[in-house]
């Protein structure tokens, strides 16, 4: 299997073969841990707009929407899975608008197949990849940030039937302004609990394919 790396929306529009798109902080841990719950989906639309009226238009939709890594105005959930898991979305469909994971699984449009991915779904994920086979694998890092990258090694990792140190592969998060930043509490809309969740390997055995509908993008859960 031939793995590529990219990262950003210009990755994901190169990506080639089976893609996964990765967003660890936050927006495909908020799509594991909503699925979780038991949300009958996850749709990803690129903008706030749309992500309103696609809620408007769609029964017993929750939005999960930020700017910037910013809450918006009128929108509760702001890409956080502690948010997520005080929400009830047993039989609902959550709507997710992200600056970098959303964007990029849109711009991915050239993928044979493609995954939302997170460390809590890296092990299903990466199965999922074996079991497809690919002739090429395109591991997208949806933003330039080391704990998407980390992610990638990782997977790429479990592919080859190593052992990646995770912890190891994290360091470059730990020292990062941006993550005392988050463990300080002082960031709008991104409670220190959201690094918890998000930084937990494998909590799930489930992976997250993407298909296209119309306007947005449905992401579901296969069992690993």
């Amino acid at each position: 299997m031939n793995i590529v790396h990219t990262t950003g929306i210009e990755g994901a529009r190169q990506a080639r073969g089976t893609v996964v798109v990765i967003d660890v902080l936050r927006a495909f841990t908020v799509s594991a841990y909503a699925l979780a719950g038991g949300a009958r989906e996850c749709r990803l639309v690129r903008t706030v707009a749309e992500a309103r009226s696609l809620a408007a238009a769609t029964d017993g939709a929750v939005i999960s929407a930020e700017e910037e890594a910013l809450p918006v105005e009128g929108i509760p959930i702001s890409n956080s899975p502690t948010a997520i898991m005080q929400t009830d979305l047993r039989g609902r469909i959550l709507i997710q608008r992200s600056t970098a994971g959303t964007q990029c699984a849109a711009a991915a449009t050239e993928a044979d197949g493609m995954f939302a991915a997170s460390l809590v779904v890296a092990g299903a994920t990466a199965q999922a990849c074996l079991l497809r086979s690919p002739e090429t694998l395109t591991l997208v890092a949806s933003a330039d940030h080391p704990e998407d990258h980390a992610c990638a090694r990782f997977i790429e990792g479990l592919i080859r039937g190593e052992s990646p140190d995770l912890e190891l592969l994290l360091q470059p998060l730990y020292a990062a302004e941006r993550y005392r930043r988050a463990m300080s509490g002082s960031w709008p809309g991104f409670p220190p609990t959201d690094l918890d969740l998000a930084l937990m390997p494998d909590r799930f055995h489930f992976a997250m394919p993407i298909t296209r509908a119309e306007d947005f993008l449905r992401v579901t859960m296969t069992p690993s």
